[in-house]
Formats: C-alpha cells, sequence, structure tokens
C-alpha cells in the first residue's frame, strides 16, 4: 500500500488552494510533497512545471472514505448487539495429503465487563469434509460428541483477541445427553472406549481449554487486529498460531498493514505477511519440543514459516466481513493450515 494519493494540478490551482480543498497547511503540504516526488518536481516556493502533487493517503475530499480510529491509530472495536452467521472452511495440508473441513456458525456478543467483550458461538450446520457430509463412523463419533462444546461461550480482549472459554462448567452436564444421544445409534467396544477417552477431557477444564484455543475459526475471527498502528498504518510483532500440537504454539514476526481509505465496497482493509522466527529447528518440532534444547548465544533462528492474511471489515461497524489465514511450518513435509471465513448475511 503507498502511503499517498496524488493530486492532478488544475488550471488556476495554487499550493494555497489545493492545501485548502484538503485542509492541509501549505507548509504541511509542500512537505509531504518534498518527500515522495523526484528531484524534477521538488516545490520551491510556488507551483511550477508540476503535473501532479502528493498528498498524504489520508488527504479526501469525501471524509466518509476515512476508516474510523481511535486516538492515536486506534482501529475501533465495538462490537455490542452484534450477531453474525459465517460460512467457515479449513484447509489442512501436510505434504500431498489435503483435507478441506466446512461448516456454519453463528456468533452473537453477549456483554461487555472487566474490558473483556463475551460472545457466544454455535456451530448451526451439519460438518462436510471434503465436500461430503461426514458418514465415517468414527467421523461421525468425533462429530457427535463435539456437540458437548455448543454453544460456546468466549471472552476476548479489547484488541479482540481471544482470551477464555467461559462455560467450562456446563460441558459436564451436557455429556450425559449427548452420551445418551450417541448410545441410540452407535455400539460396540470400539465406541465404549471413544467415549471414555472424551469423558477424561471433558472433566479436566484445563484439556478443554486448550483443545478451543487450539480452535483454529476462534483463533481466526478473534485474532486481535483491534489495535493501534503507527503513523504509517502499519504494525510489526510477533504472533503465534496453533498449527501445530505442541504445548508452545510457533512464533511468527508478521507486519499488519491497515489500508486508513475504505474500498470501494465500503470495508477496511487489512493485510499482514510474516516468517516463521524460532530458535527451535525442524527436528525440534517433529519431536514436539516446547524449547529449543541448544542454547547458543546468537542461535540461529529457523524461518522455513510463511504467515499471511487478509480481513476485511465493515466500513460501519469495522466487524468482520470476510477473514483468510494461511499459516505454514516446515516438518518432515511441509504442513499448511488455511482458514476463510465470510459473513453470510447481506448487508
Amino acid at each position: 500500500m503507498e502511503n499517498f494519493n496524488k493530486h492532478t494540478i488544475q488550471k488556476d490551482e495554487t499550493l494555497q488552494s489545493i492545501a485548502a480543498l484538503y485542509d492541509f497547511s501549505e507548509e504541511d503540504l509542500q512537505m509531504f510533497h518534498n518527500n515522495n516526488c523526484t528531484a524534477q518536481d521538488i516545490i520551491f516556493i510556488n507551483l511550477k512545471q508540476q503535473k501532479e502533487l502528493f498528498i498524504p493517503r489520508t488527504a479526501v475530499l469525501d471524509k466518509r472514505k476515512l476508516v474510523r480510529f481511535e486516538r492515536g491509530n486506534r482501529l475501533s472495536f465495538q462490537p455490542a448487539n452484534s450477531s453474525y452467521n459465517y460460512g467457515v472452511m479449513i484447509t489442512i495440508e501436510n505434504g500431498e495429503k489435503k483435507n478441506e473441513i466446512k461448516y456454519e456458525a453463528s456468533v452473537k456478543w453477549l456483554k461487555t465487563e472487566n474490558d473483556l467483550h463475551y460472545f457466544e458461538i454455535d456451530r448451526t450446520s451439519k460438518l462436510f469434509i471434503n465436500e461430503e457430509e461426514i458418514d465415517d463412523i468414527a467421523d461421525l463419533l468425533a462429530f457427535k460428541t463435539s456437540k458437548v462444546l455448543y454453544p460456546l461461550q468466549i471472552s476476548v480482549d479489547q484488541t479482540a483477541k481471544f482470551n477464555a472459554v467461559e462455560n467450562l462448567s456446563i460441558f459436564k452436564n451436557r455429556w450425559e445427553n449427548i452420551k445418551e444421544e450417541v448410545y441410540k445409534e452407535f455400539e460396540g467396544e470400539i465406541v465404549e472406549d471413544y467415549l471414555f477417552k472424551i469423558e477424561e477431557k471433558i472433566y479436566e477444564p484445563e484439556i478443554i481449554s486448550l483443545l478451543i484455543k487450539n480452535d483454529y475459526f476462534i483463533r481466526t475471527l478473534f485474532f486481535g487486529v483491534y489495535q493501534k498502528f503507527s503513523k504509517e498504518f502499519n504494525i510489526n510483532e510477533l504472533e503465534s498460531f496453533p498449527i501445530l500440537d505442541n504445548a508452545i504454539e510457533p512464533l511468527y514476526k508478521i507486519n499488519l498493514e491497515i489500508d486508513p481509505l475504505k474500498d470501494g465496497y465500503d470495508l477496511v482493509n487489512i493485510s499482514g505477511t510474516g516468517k516463521l522466527y524460532e530458535e527451535r529447528s525442524v527436528h525440534d518440532f517433529i519431536n514436539g519440543a516446547p524449547f529449543s534444547f541448544v542454547i547458543e548465544e546468537n542461535p540461529v533462528i529457523n524461518e522455513d514459516g510463511n504467515f499471511r492474511l487478509q480481513f476485511f471489515m465493515n466500513g460501519k461497524t469495522n466487524l468482520p466481513e470476510s477473514l483468510y489465514l494461511e499459516c505454514d511450518i516446515m516438518l518432515e513435509e511441509r504442513k499448511k493450515i488455511s482458514v476463510v471465513i465470510s459473513n453470510l448475511e447481506e448487508n
């Protein structure tokens, strides 16, 4: 994204008149132009041979095109009374193997309290794997027992980053009803063993919290992009993502960038790219190591992983309309996760 726009200079326009048009001082406009133009187009006192004038990206005549920021370029997050239905597609690739999961989910704001926002999440459709409704016994068992989690209540912080599961205590009560439903459809020793293993997890809140923390849909939707951006409208940060089953998630060094102008569809555009930034080697990740066992003063950084996101937010509310997140890491083969989330309701 360029940090400037260009104004085509019209006949009889002056530096003073153009500055007044965009509500800038002459000095600020002249300095901005001179910092971005070629040597032959520098303005010394007045406009002369210049055909175009470099102006800040936020210098627009229609102020409705500007993204709504709070003080200090902080993207506003005000989800009160919001309710969305999303289509979700998650693609998991391991080398040449590829599986695609699709379902629909609802996300409803519940309350805001003590600097946390509370939401209820529910799965509202059947689950499809590789475009087919699940019919394999193992997949059906997994799907039916996962219903114990929904509706799910979570909290997120002021940046919309996932914080915690808030209704853990209710899962035990739901489990008995879910188990009864499963026994009506399935029987046998394999089913008994499977339900026993699930029940062990249900009665361990820490395990359930970890499972939900690793949910790709929740972690993408509540990635935490409502932050304070620099005057260049970007952020450089370290972020983790649960691409692996590891106690410590891999870290990625990411550059997030927000366009201060809404696009032609009245959407706020946020993009991000990054690389893996880990002291742990490929071998460490393959073996599930939570940290590097090699201690060095100047460790070699493992950068064999990529990160990319593209978020489109509603221009009036700043709430998510369409999100894409892609993350990969090198193991014995490259593992890649792609998450697509789309609002199913027309505005």
